[in-house]
């Protein structure tokens, strides 16, 4: 078995759930951001318009969500794989990624 250690800085008081709450929070947004950037390339949007930005913000993350919910062709699929099999067919995947 393997030890690793962390450290953080937080003015949390220092009870285990609340801080494993907190921490795990945090790693779910990073994630988020990291599946935005390497499934829609969102670090190189050049959007000048602060709305249509803050409008593709909102559709990338609703297609994230939904490309989460389903199981395109093999199970498994990473977002990224999973946006190149609707991209090819999207007629065909339309009906299901529009169901959820």
């Amino acid at each position: 078995m393997r030890e690793e250690y962390r450290y953080f800085i937080s003015s949390l008081k220092p009870e285990e759930e609340t801080f494993r709450r907190a921490v795990r929070g945090h790693w779910s947004v990073e994630s988020m951001h990291w599946h935005l950037d390497v499934t829609f390339r969102e670090d190189a949007n050049r959007t000048l318009d602060k709305q249509a930005a803050q409008n593709l913000n909102i559709i990338r993350k609703w297609s994230l969500s939904l490309l989460k919910m389903i199981e395109i062709s093999k199970p498994g699929l990473s977002m990224k794989k999973k946006r190149f099999v609707i991209s090819l067919r999207p007629i065909e995947y339309l009906e299901e990624v529009l169901s959820f």
